[in-house]
């Protein structure tokens, strides 16, 4: 597998299935992890960096789903090619800028993969489609078991696992849900649902994770405390509360319905009609308008297209997959053309 595989075809967590996937696009697992006798990749060495990457290509050969996994030096790649990987979710803005030996591990689903030598030696994660926060703590909870056989993982009988950032320290467990609510935002009810998240213990990012900004109404729920709590405890808690704001945004959608309908289906139609139409987009305004017409497909006001193709457009569209379909590095403008292009083709198909 290389990484023309991987741009061009779907990610397994792209395809629309799982509980509520019109609006909780993904559901996340990441452990934090370190090896013993080696100083966390802040302060390591090359050498020591090197270590890490050695020894976690070594151990994924007798893990269960990893057999076929493929590794990524990321310091080789080319800086595009690093971004892709990010608009994957496959790995962090931190280590698609960072220094030194590092990499990532991803099996062909791309359902799991692990970060080398980002802020901690390991960065395990699971990913899947729509609300599955336990089935996807239990693919990553099997993998970290398997790689703990192998790894001498740096871990303290009182504090749990050690890790580069102490806000991790204990399960290093980070589990979130990537989460599109429009309603919200529209009835201007987001920034107490936000305060409330908040005062949860839980964190509210944006579209690629810590540092970035939310875009097209996508926000990235995640936990704040990994130490004194359980796992499962973490995933329950993670659970209740999306499901209470799935609530809020239905509550949300039907008000605007009874209140606004004109208006909405307008919103949202002449968002289609844009995106039908367009002869220049860019990123933030497709994420945009596409948050327009994913929730016109949810409310049931326009057919198509459906969560599975807006999904993967979303992907699709970003900067560095429109250049490698080019094979080529692109202008901003030509990026902003190839985008619209790509965008109206794939809706014509549809629907036809």
């Amino acid at each position: 597998m290389t990484l023309d595989d991987l741009s061009e075809h779907l990610a397994r967590w792209l395809d629309g299935s799982g509980e509520e996937s019109g609006l909780v696009v993904s559901s996340r697992i990441r452990l934090a992890r370190n090896l013993r006798q080696i100083p966390f990749t802040s302060r390591a060495s090359e050498e020591d960096r090197g270590r890490v990457v050695e020894a976690v290509k070594e151990a994924t050969h007798a893990c269960r789903g990893l057999s076929e996994a493929v590794f990524m030096e990321a310091d080789k790649l080319s800086e595009m090619d690093r971004q892709l990987l990010v608009e994957r979710h496959l790995i962090s803005p931190a280590l698609a800028g960072g220094e030194g030996r590092r990499g990532i591990l991803v099996n062909r689903g791309e359902t799991f993969s692990i970060m080398v030598n980002e802020e901690d030696h390991l960065r395990l994660q699971a990913i899947l489609s729509g609300f599955q926060p336990r089935q996807a703590y239990a693919l990553a909870s099997g993998v970290d078991g398997d790689l703990a056989k192998a790894l001498p993982y740096a871990y303290s009988s009182r504090w749990g696992h050690l890790t580069a950032c102490p806000t991790n320290v204990g399960t290093g467990l980070r589990a979130s849900v990537l989460i599109h609510l429009p309603g919200l935002v529209l009835i201007q009810d987001m920034e107490k649902v936000l305060r409330g998240i908040t005062q949860m213990g839980f964190a509210v990012r944006g579209f690629y994770g810590e540092g970035t900004d939310v875009v097209g109404n996508l926000f990235q729920i995640s936990n704040q405390i990994t130490l004194g709590k359980r796992e499962m405890q973490i995933v329950e808690e993670l659970e209740k509360v999306t499901r209470q704001i799935i609530t809020y945004e239905q509550n949300a959608r039907q008000t605007l319905l009874k209140e606004a309908r004109p208006q909405i289906e307008d919103k949202i139609w002449r968002a289609y009609g844009i995106l039908e139409n367009a002869r220049v987009l860019t990123t933030q305004e497709f994420m945009n308008l596409s948050s327009a017409a994913r929730l016109g497909h949810s409310l049931g006001v326009i057919p198509r297209p459906g969560v599975r193709a807006l999904n993967e457009l979303m992907v699709r569209t970003q900067p560095s997959h429109i250049q490698r379909s080019a094979g080529k590095v692109l202008e901003p403008v030509e990026r902003d053309v190839l985008r619209a292009d790509i965008v109206r083709k794939w809706l014509e198909e549809k629907r036809n």
